[in-house]
């Protein structure tokens, strides 16, 4: 497969880094396994003849018109926290070239993968309209806003969604690569995972912090206080909207436009980040911490933390 990994200026080393990384290790690692074992090309394109990354390595690409022959276009992150900044940069001239590079490639049909903040240039190039897409989880408020028609789920860790790929935060870049090579041959891609000491993640959510999430929107903001000063007894959305001062029916907007669920959801949320917390940081027994954070029975919070951490209530007290 010839893969065109994008190197434009400010690109996010440690995301550039893995995918060459994990494709170049599916490489050598390729003959150990018994089947017919895929390999592939890697040529880095760049708008510049030299662009300089977000760390200030220096990197010479090949042209981009080079990726017009390629079977698989790969677009690394950009090495930016802030969103405002993230999204003046992708909306204006300087990544004009990347996004007509994209909009091409998703004409021919050429299979496009992206990473974290990667993704809020695919979305600016139109290719995601319509499509299920992931991201970064803490900028996922500010890729709602700006891209509405983009079926977000921050939630997941990488998502593939007609010849487009997906994932989520920063070293989500290793579960993108893993994710190409796993489409070529699964063997091989469990296999440069155990070699790179990789462990399967296929969810943000144990991540997520809702707080920061909440912040981006004052509605939820308040919400989300009133939440957690309540969080010991059953919540009521209407009270909680009433006592917020805002509409129920507002409420539900908010929550669903900055978080991307409804706010019951998001309480719910809100419950296992608190229990969770107690669990690694308390003595307390799983009935006391199931009241603590509203739920009468302890089998409910332990479903939950399963669900939503991928842990069970025993492997979360181990990681204190």
């Amino acid at each position: 497969m010839r893969v065109a990994v994008v190197v434009y200026d400010g690109v996010f080393d440690s995301g550039l880094s893995a995918i060459l990384d994990v494709l170049s290790n599916a490489n050598a690692l390729g003959g150990q396994i018994h089947e017919s074992s895929p390999t592939w090309n890697v040529t880095l394109v760049g708008p510049t003849p030299q662009v300089r990354t977000g760390a200030g390595l220096l990197v010479a690409p090949e042209p981009l018109g080079v990726a017009d022959g390629a079977d698989l276009l790969v677009v690394p992150a950009l090495g930016e926290s802030d969103p405002s900044a993230l999204l003046d940069h992708v909306g204006g001239d300087v990544s004009l070239p990347v996004r007509e590079l994209i909009t091409r490639a998703r004409r021919r049909g050429t299979p496009i993968a992206s990473a974290c903040a990667g993704t809020f240039l695919l979305a600016e190039a139109g290719v995601l309209d319509g499509l299920r897409a992931t991201t970064t989880w803490w900028l996922s408020p500010a890729f709602r806003n700006r891209y509405p028609k983009v079926h977000l789920d921050h939630s997941r860790m990488v998502i593939a969604c007609e010849g487009i790929t997906t994932a989520g935060a920063a070293f989500g870049h290793v579960d993108l690569a893993l994710a190409i090579v796993r489409a070529g041959s699964p063997a091989l891609a469990d296999l440069v995972a155990r070699y790179l000491v990789v462990d399967e993640r296929p969810s943000q959510a144990a991540y997520t912090i809702p707080s920061t999430l909440a912040q981006s929107d004052p509605t939820v903001a308040a919400f989300e206080v009133w939440t957690r000063e309540h969080l010991t007894r059953p919540i009521s959305i209407p009270e909680a909207a009433k006592a917020i001062g805002v509409s129920e029916r507002t409420l539900q907007r908010a929550v669903r436009r900055t978080v991307g669920t409804s706010p019951i959801r998001f309480v719910q949320d809100l419950r296992i980040e608190h229990a969770s917390h107690l669990l690694r940081t308390s003595g307390l027994s799983l009935e006391t911490i199931s009241r603590k954070v509203g739920y009468e029975h302890p089998n409910t919070l332990r479903v939950l933390l399963r669900e939503r951490t991928g842990k069970t209530t025993s492997a979360l007290r181990g990681s204190k």
